[in-house]
């Protein structure tokens, strides 16, 4: 093997320390800005993702526009109030989180799934589904660049996305995914956010990792026989 993709016990544990210290931020400080520089590392660590078929099925679009911003905003802020009354008991429980950092952060880059390009291979069975991981793929890449360069980025889900969709004039077959919120920050949370609020815990991994089949899953005749 090439020596130059060998990593060493230091650069394995920086590795793993950085994915543990990665986090969905929600807190920003305000007028701040990202260097161009850092944005460009950010952007091609992305752009380094893998993707099924090697499809690349994600598009960012990086919003300078302050009215924009402000109606993007507001278009998020509609479903929280929507998602509140969707909650029922939980409703002021969820109000008392803070889901976006629209406002605050130095950057908003607008996640936008491209009209599919035809791409088979990889995808013939489960066409949309590999799309979607695959811009899953591009996003963990640019949350572990934002952390490493000390920069915080916030996956914001919560809008309707045909209203974003108009918003960005987005074509036919477009679908708006998020909006990244990337910006400096005053800490990193500890521990995920709702778990500091007491929303939800993590499941343990242990929970959630299986040998062969699903537990207590319907009775099959075994394999081979």
């Amino acid at each position: 093997m090439n020596p130059q993709y060998r990593f060493s016990a230091a650069e394995q544990s920086n590795f793993y320390e950085l994915v543990g210290a990665r986090r969905d931020c929600r807190h920003f400080k305000p007028g701040e800005q990202v260097e161009a520089a850092q944005l460009q590392r950010i952007l091609q660590a992305g752009y380094q993702s893998p993707s099924v078929g090697l499809m690349q099925p994600w598009r960012l679009l990086r919003i300078a526009d302050a009215g924009l911003r402000e109606a993007l905003t507001a278009c998020v802020e509609l479903e929280r109030q929507a998602t509140a009354a969707a909650l029922g008991p939980r409703s002021d429980e969820f109000m008392r989180l803070k889901v976006e950092g629209l406002k605050d952060c130095a950057e908003i880059l607008a996640l936008v799934l491209a009209p599919d390009d035809g791409t088979v291979f990889g995808r013939r069975t489960l066409a949309a589904e590999m799309a979607l991981a695959s811009v899953g793929c591009m996003v963990q890449n640019l949350w572990l660049a934002a952390r490493v360069e000390n920069l915080g980025l916030g996956w914001v889900s919560m809008f309707e996305p045909a209203e974003v969709g108009a918003l960005l004039r987005l074509p036919a077959g477009a679908q708006a995914l998020g909006l990244l919120c990337l910006g400096a920050v005053d800490e990193f949370y500890p521990a995920p956010m709702l778990t500091l609020e007491g929303w939800r815990e993590p499941r343990p991994l242990d929970q959630m990792m299986y040998t062969d089949y699903w537990p207590d899953g319907p009775e099959r005749t075994s394999h081979g026989n």
